[in-house]
């Protein structure tokens, strides 16, 4: 009966504490360029699950290449290109701590100065209050040095049922790694 209740009114599983949800995505290779980001399967961006995880794996490669790093998240942001004030917020973020998006990959810790196991592994979740508002998504990373999981902000377009990133709520500090520890 329960389940037949829950199947006839999805709202209830929300209501009862539902709702939590946990996606896995695996990429070989994480993309350095648009067209290697647009060439994923994930890149259809009608997962917001998949879109959040591609927002980490983009991120990854800001050390390397800014202004490819930025091209690959207005991909990921759809109509609301990233803003000067988005740029210097990324720019203070990682700046010197580049270990930061590759901290929510598997295998990725202190101890092991944030390498990833491979392939490139990233959980994303969500919970009850997930999808409280229409159109909108807050879904959690979890870094290998923090203790909470962080948050990603989603929202949908309508017209096409894409998931676009709206803010990177992410990229506060985490545990630094153990080669910059100078307790160790």
């Amino acid at each position: 009966m329960c389940a037949f209740l829950l199947n006839a009114f999805p709202g209830l599983a929300q209501l009862f504490g539902g709702g939590s949800k946990s996606k896995t995505f695996s990429f070989e290779k994480l993309p350095t360029t648009v067209e290697e980001l647009q060439a994923l399967p994930e890149a259809s961006l009608t997962d917001p699950y998949a879109t959040a995880a591609l927002c980490l794996a983009v991120l990854c490669n800001y050390e390397a290449d800014v202004n490819e790093t930025i091209a690959m998240l207005d991909v990921l942001r759809g109509p609301d290109p990233t803003s000067t004030y988005g740029k210097q917020f990324l720019q203070d973020r990682l700046r010197g701590k580049y270990y930061k998006p590759r901290s929510f990959f598997k295998g990725a810790k202190p101890e092991n100065n944030y390498t990833p196991s491979q392939p490139y592994t990233i959980t994303v979740s969500s919970n009850k209050y997930s999808f409280d508002n229409e159109n909108w998504a807050t879904l959690y990373v979890t870094s290998g040095g923090a203790d909470n999981p962080r948050p990603i902000k989603l929202r949908k377009k309508p017209s096409t049922g894409e998931w676009f990133i709206n803010d990177i709520q992410c990229l506060s500090d985490i545990r630094i790694p153990a080669e910059d520890d100078p307790w160790r």
